[in-house]
């Protein structure tokens, strides 16, 4: 049976360098910063106290929502609401024609409703258990943004989440690729969200070594592939896409961005937090994303790697490349936007996904920032500093989370 073809017809997002797509692609390609103090809370005591926060983050500047209706839905919710109303005005899409059984929504989140989670735990310790608000649950539960995207829009089509981690996004986009293909549904809202940028998210992620110290410069602390990275920095945020089976977009007389032609996972099996050294499962992924969109490896042009500034990751991220693309690394782009967003957890691969599909749009590599000393184990082209104009034809997205998940995307231009 022929698989059907898939593309992105829409593009949302909510990122610390703002909501509005073309503002956040030209601050990426100035290499500007969206990371800074964290203001939401009092983090003085905190051994980190910086991330990419969403600052004075309204969501009825861009929902016509009640306000009633908003306090039932948590932050990570609101933040795929609005990515998605971006995503959907983009895509200039009227879900209120056709057969509301053929449009689906498939959104990932690593962790979820944390700040409700945080919240109600306050009261209940401070009140007492009668106290607790009715709407927690429906809140914090994971599948509660792709449940409010259902209802907004009124899709009664395939409904579902994704939790893997940091590779959330990247699989629930990979997923509702799939669902599109295999004739489940000609419409999928799908990508990933978090808002894990709380006190017990800082702190745990601090607690386990993972985050970087860098207090006293937090604007330099993201730093992937440089030899003094150390740790990742959390930050929140959505990015939301409109997947469209081809012909149905061609129906309505969509503009078509980009055509989504390939999907890969693995698992790493090796350890619950840290990768494989060599990368060996993240080959396998990338590897199983090329075949799978019918290429070769010498057919991709730009990669936007995982890169969190881990001291582990990167390597074990450029070992992966090294080995699926032999010499063709060489001539690869390879950038890191989280140098300049942060780590978005299970929000990461939706956002960059996003990127994925403007450089392919704008044939422009965004730059890799804080790459001032590059690690002698990090050797492939990251695009330091400044944004490079060239050639792309494909472009891929790799994500790798805890537990060993990996998925990779492959985009390519519409033709």
């Amino acid at each position: 049976m022929s698989r059907r073809r898939v593309v992105v017809t829409g593009l949302g997002v909510v990122t610390p360098l703002g909501c509005e797509l073309d503002d956040v692609w030209d601050a990426l390609c100035r290499g500007e910063s969206g990371v800074g103090t964290v203001e939401r809370f009092d983090c003085r005591d905190f051994k980190v106290r910086f991330g990419g926060e969403i600052r004075q983050f309204d969501a009825t500047r861009y929902l016509q929502i009640d306000a009633r209706d908003l306090r039932r839905a948590d932050r990570f919710s609101q933040f795929a609401m609005v990515a998605a109303e971006k995503a959907v005005g983009q895509a200039a899409i009227d879900f209120s024609i056709g057969d509301p059984y053929r449009y689906g929504v498939l959104v990932g989140s690593g962790i979820g409703g944390l700040d409700e989670i945080e919240l109600q735990h306050s009261v209940l310790f401070d009140r007492g258990p009668d106290r607790i608000s009715p709407f927690m649950i429906p809140k914090l539960i994971i599948n509660a943004a792709s449940g409010n995207l259902s209802v907004r829009w009124k899709l009664r089509g395939p409904n579902t989440s994704v939790c893997t981690a940091c590779a959330s996004g990247t699989n629930a986009i990979g997923d509702a690729f799939r669902m599109i293909q295999c004739g489940m549904a000609d419409v999928m809202l799908t990508g990933g969200t978090e808002a894990a940028l709380t006190p017990m998210g800082i702190a745990g992620f601090a607690r386990m070594g993972a985050l970087s110290v860098r207090n006293d410069a937090p604007q330099e602390a993201s730093r992937p592939f440089d030899v003094d990275r150390d740790g990742f920095v959390l930050s929140e945020g959505a990015g939301i896409l409109v997947l469209e089976e081809l012909e149905f977009a061609r129906r309505r007389g969509a503009r078509i961005l980009a055509e989504v032609c390939g999907y890969g996972l693995s698992s790493d099996a090796t350890h619950l937090t840290s990768p494989d050294p060599q990368g060996t499962g993240a080959a396998r992924a990338i590897h199983a994303a090329i075949a799978d969109a019918g290429l070769k490896p010498d057919d991709i042009d730009y990669i936007n790697a995982h890169g969190t500034s881990t001291p582990l990751g990167d390597v074990a991220e450029t070992n992966a490349i090294r080995t699926v693309f032999g010499q063709h690394a060489d001539a690869l782009a390879v950038s890191s936007t989280k140098s300049q967003l942060g780590h978005l957890l299970g929000a990461s691969g939706g956002v960059e996904s996003v990127f994925c599909v403007l450089a392919l749009e704008r044939q422009v590599a965004p730059p890799t920032i804080n790459l001032d000393h590059p690690d002698p184990a990090c050797d492939l082209d990251y695009v330091p500093h400044e944004p490079r104009r060239m050639r792309i034809r494909c472009a891929m997205k790799n994500s790798f989370g805890f537990g060993g998940h990996n998925a990779c995307l492959v985009f390519r231009e519409h033709r």
